[in-house]
């Protein structure tokens, strides 16, 4: 008798999760971007969120909750109803390494139901035109000569410019200071261009334009191959630091326990969208690569996500007390 009120059981959710799968969605959904606006998961969230609505015939609505290195955004999300009406964007930072950091409320793997990776990029290493020197090497060699006089933006502690500045520091035999913002890449970006703090680590999403423009310096790109948006750019290996190697991965979530069907139909609209000219064509010029058709499925993203974690936790752990 219990194995049959349990098979009926499973049933029934099975029955409501097709239900609501033919409905959904019904209503506008929201994304929501751990970060101010203006930063590289803001741009892409929107780029991806302007094509989805076309196949899913309802508004997306972005909206940004930053604060804490993303966790306070991905925190919202994490307690939000299991319904595909609020998804949450976030990178390696914030669905990975926050998780060996903060004592986070909730569990970046358990609380969550992958939907689809994304984009991903290479990080660069940018300064403000006033700094006197124009290659890494001299980059390095300029920091040694002046230990804690120079200043990095991060957005916050353990956030993805803290743990690569951290990183960078370490390798390098360097001294500099980390400055945390709270209103995302974008304010930081905007202190660089005046003039306000010296270095950054952050995505060809934001920083390519400017890189291009002449308004900021790239040094490198943190990969072993130059970006294709971008071939001027020497790569870590061509300009000195070989190895120093670091990609951002971007990917979208549903709360734990939204339906499989639905997590499906999502899915199936981000694949359309990544697989759209105009879409792939603003990625590209942002230096963001796509991953291929077989790594755009929910397993690839989880997989991606607990490699991430294993990959930092010996790097977080040699910082940890440098974090708090």
């Amino acid at each position: 008798m219990k194995k049959l009120i349990v098979a009926a059981a499973c049933v029934l959710a099975m029955a409501a999760g097709a239900a609501s799968a033919e409905t959904y969605p019904s209503r506008p959904i929201i994304i929501i971007v751990p970060f101010g606006a203006g930063g590289p998961t803001d741009v892409i969230a929107r780029i991806i969120a302007e094509r989805m609505k076309v196949s899913l015939g309802e508004p997306i609505i972005v909206k940004n909750i930053g604060g804490a290195a993303g966790s306070i955004g991905v925190g919202h999300v994490a307690s939000a109803a299991p319904d595909g009406y609020t998804l949450s964007i976030g990178h390696w930072g914030t669905h990975a390494v926050n998780s060996l950091i903060y004592p986070l409320k909730y569990d970046v793997v358990k609380d969550f139901e992958p939907i689809a990776l994304l984009a991903s990029n290479p990080y660069l290493i940018v300064s403000k035109n006033a700094v006197p020197v124009t290659d890494l090497k001299g980059l390095i060699a300029w920091l040694k000569a002046n230990p804690d006089k120079a200043s990095a933006s991060t957005n916050g502690p353990g956030s993805a410019g803290d743990l690569i500045g951290r990183h960078f520091r370490n390798v390098t035999g360097t001294s500099f200071q980390l400055v945390p913002y709270s209103g995302g890449s974008g304010a930081s970006m905007q202190d660089l261009l005046a003039g306000r703090i010296d270095l950054k680590f952050e995505q060809a999403a934001l920083t390519l334009p400017l890189v291009q423009s002449g308004q900021v310096r790239a040094y490198a790109v943190t990969a072993k191959d130059r970006l294709a948006a971008a071939p001027e750019i020497p790569t870590v290996d061509e300009a000195g630091l070989p190895g120093f190697y670091i990609s951002a991965w971007h990917g979208l979530w549903a709360p734990e326990g939204t339906p499989k069907a639905i997590v499906a139909k999502l899915n199936a609209t981000v694949v359309e969208a990544l697989a759209d000219p105009t879409v792939l064509h603003r990625l590209a010029n942002l230096g963001q690569e796509i991953p291929p058709r077989d790594a755009q499925i929910p397993e690839a993203l989880a997989k991606r996500q607990r490699a991430e974690i294993e990959k930092w936790r010996p790097i977080i752990k040699g910082t940890q007390p440098e974090l708090h």
